[in-house]
């Protein structure tokens, strides 16, 4: 299925005999794990970015606020051009009607769709049955504490414990619902790859290089950071979309990632 690659591990130091071919695979790797966000409000700026983005980015984030606006067809528009698609849709609702979305999803060629682990262990069962009808179904991610809650916030919601503890008590549900893979920020990333083990698909947003600003994102970490901690996927926008030069910007952070994983652990 697009975007079903295997996760790249550690490169391997000196495995290529040709000059500089460490650092080319290195690249190759950073390229695979890098999830840009298309946080826009139309199909057509979202694809101009991405096709401005296509020869140095495979994977792309589409979000709420794209997907509301543009459709499934902007999945299918995507996929076409070769573009592997992490819907991020954080569905939530009564088992039967996440059930039905997943239904409605599964067939438009994203790699990853998420659900929010908070949904409860029914919703995500009903969530994970209906994408195995499917030949070809993305990998579902249960979504743990969004990276804009605090613990002033998360407490505002009723949760008890730090966002750390709700990250955990929530993945232990999804874990229990046969969820291999979650979405975390990347300080909760290195508890969950102790949960998962190597097995398990972490995708982690809150990525921010050392030089971007914040925005609404409180628990952050660089790309390095985030790697060495266990993370499978970085999501990055703001620090990319919102560049005076995108292209740049992506190069940059590949460049870091594709450093990182020469000493990150092989996920």
């Amino acid at each position: 299925m697009p975007g079903s690659e295997p996760l790249p591990g550690k490169l391997e130091a000196g495995r290529d005999s040709a000059p500089g071919s460490e650092i080319l695979s290195a690249y190759d790797q950073a390229r695979q794990r890098l999830i840009v966000a298309l946080d826009f409000p139309t199909a057509e700026a979202a694809l101009k970015l991405a096709d401005q983005l296509g020869e140095q980015c495979q994977w792309f984030k589409v979000g709420l606020e794209l997907y509301v606006a543009a459709g499934p067809a902007i999945v299918e528009k995507l996929v076409g051009r070769g573009h592997s698609v992490f819907l991020d849709l954080k569905l939530h609702d009564i088992p039967n009607t996440v059930a039905s979305a997943v239904r409605a999803t599964a067939s438009l060629g994203a790699g990853m769709l998420t659900v929010h682990a908070s949904g409860g262990p029914a919703m995500l069962k009903a969530a994970r049955e209906a994408a195995a009808a499917f030949a070809h179904p993305p990998e579902l991610l249960a979504v743990t504490v969004l990276t804009s809650m605090d613990q002033e916030q998360l407490a505002a919601t009723g949760a008890t414990g730090s966002p750390q503890e709700q990250v955990a008590r929530l993945a232990r549900v999804g874990l229990e619902a046969g969820y291999r893979g979650f979405v975390c920020s990347p300080l909760e990333v290195a508890a969950l790859r102790a949960m998962t083990g190597a097995g398990g698909v972490l995708v982690t947003p809150g990525i921010r290089p050392s030089s971007a600003e914040l925005g609404d994102q409180m628990r952050v970490a660089t790309p390095t950071q985030a790697l060495n901690e266990g993370a499978s996927y970085l999501v990055v926008g703001r620090p990319i979309t919102q560049a005076a030069d995108p292209e740049e910007a992506a190069e940059a952070i590949l460049l870091e990632i594709a450093e990182a994983l020469g000493i990150a652990p092989s996920y």
